[in-house]
């Protein structure tokens, strides 16, 4: 397989290369303005997360209250993952047509009138239909926040960024998860839990219009930063032929194996009911392992992401790649323990739900930043849509629905076993297959960046 990002050598127009070669205040990624950009889209993935969780945490009571068996968990978990794969490169399509702006307030704010009346559900084929729609918002965020990271800092703070961005809202959901546990214990709590977190979407929805000031395309590459973004937007025209060149980078290519193979999310959806059912905790006990969850996931996204940087300065090629790896191998090892050693009392649990988070919240801050340096800047929209929004919803829908049928037969125990540990075993070992196309890929990338600057200031770079 050739590594090519699909971008053909392009001539720049002489009022093009004689542009003001300082991007318009406005749309530059200055300090002040991707902080709060990322302070309000953070703030919507922390309800985002939790209206997620809910359902999650909260489970064994929806089950009672609607009559459901362990299979329907993963019938939920499965459509909300499934719709993602529609709607994630839907919203990247959109906010290349209207703005990223308009469609993040509209997707993960205003949408979430959808959850409000996913509350409203007397029956469980309302409550999957409801459910789904509203999680097709959360779809834009995976596609299109990752590429608002690349267009707002350079390479060697994506790490960092990605990790206390996706960190922050583990750690805000977290804090949310005490309150999320005590609706176990009123009637109809769950549905009061959809109201709430539906209603903060909206509000959020009204944030991102007033306070998000979008960077532009590519406007956090190094190689870039003297052009203006017209001179930026000219070499960013998106058609289904770079679309598909994705596919001829390897390292993309290995990256979306291994997110197919990642299966750590179904302890995030069965955790709660594994407790319940096989260890003998009631819900609300059960579902306080969420919160150390949490604080364990901002531990390991912000030291992940710190360590993916300082890794990448003394091993560019493979400093990322190696952590990676080592993360895959780490979450099998906790994930074993979890679920496979009974312990008495809940405290053992906690200390172990908090490991969980820690060793799958170091994964964001590794691979967004690997995506990103082996994909050129206006395909990064796409590429997320395929990474997060298809091949990890796919993923993850087969799994949960693999997951809860089987569970009814052989217990959820059993199904840890092989659909979490084995799995991420494998995943480990597979990533070993990234280290050459990485280095060659990444390189090329640079190589591109490089052709384009000296292009748009009329020169030929030196042989």
């Amino acid at each position: 397989m050739t590594a090519t990002h699909g971008l053909a050598p392009r001539s720049v127009p002489e009022h093009e290369a004689t542009a003001p070669t300082v991007p318009d205040t406005p749309r530059s990624p200055g300090g002040r303005w991707r902080a709060r950009n990322m302070v309000v889209l953070g703030g919507s993935m922390i309800v985002d997360g939790s209206e997620s969780g809910l359902v999650n945490a909260l489970f064994p009571v929806i089950a009672a209250s609607l009559g459901l068996a362990t299979s329907a968990l993963g019938i939920l978990s499965a459509s909300s993952r499934l719709i993602g794969s529609v709607a994630g490169p839907t919203w990247v399509f959109l906010a290349r047509k209207f703005g990223r702006k308009a469609v993040l307030a509209t997707a993960t704010g205003f949408w979430g009138l959808w959850a409000v009346a996913a509350g409203l559900a007397q029956s469980f084929v309302q409550l999957v239909v409801l459910y789904t729609i509203a999680a097709a918002g959360v779809a834009a965020a995976h596609a299109i926040v990752p590429e608002v990271i690349g267009d707002s800092y350079e390479d060697r703070k994506r790490g960092r960024v990605v990790g206390w961005l996706y960190g922050g809202a583990a750690a805000g959901s977290s804090v949310l998860a005490p309150v999320i546990a005590q609706l176990a214990n009123i009637e109809d709590g769950w549905r009061y839990g959809f109201f709430l977190f539906g209603g903060i979407n909206v509000v959020f929805g009204v944030l991102i219009l007033l306070f998000y000031r979008d960077p532009g395309t590519g406007a956090g590459e190094a190689q870039l930063s003297s052009l203006s973004q017209a001179q930026r937007d000219a070499e960013s025209t998106i058609t289904w032929a770079r679309v598909r060149s994705l596919v001829r980078i390897p390292s993309f290519v290995v990256l979306l194996v291994s997110r197919l193979l990642s299966s750590h999310l179904l302890l995030a959806a069965f955790g709660v009911t594994l407790l319940v059912q096989e260890f003998g905790f009631d819900t609300a006990t059960a579902a306080v392992v969420m919160s150390p969850f949490g604080v364990g996931y901002l531990a390991g996204t912000v030291a992940g992401g710190l360590l993916a940087d300082a890794l990448h300065r003394l091993s560019p090629d493979h400093g990322r790649v190696a952590l990676l790896q080592v993360a895959q191998a780490l979450f099998a090892a906790v994930a074993y323990v979890t679920t496979q050693i009974a312990f008495d009392g809940i405290a053992p649990y906690l200390v172990l739900f908090g490991l969980i988070g820690a060793t799958m919240g170091l994964n964001p801050g590794v691979n967004r930043p690997l995506v990103m340096a082996v994909v050129p800047p206006e395909l990064r929209g796409a590429a997320f849509a395929i990474f997060v929004s298809i091949v990890e919803s796919v993923g993850f829908a087969v799994y949960t629905l693999l997951a809860g049928f089987l569970a009814d037969s052989y217990g959820l125990q059993a199904v840890m076993l092989w659909l979490v540990v084995g799995l991420m075993t494998l995943n480990a070992a597979f990533l070993t297959a990234l280290y050459r196309p990485y280095v060659k890929d990444s390189r090329a990338l640079v190589a591109e960046l490089e052709r384009r600057a000296h292009a748009a200031a009329g020169e030929t770079p030196d042989a």
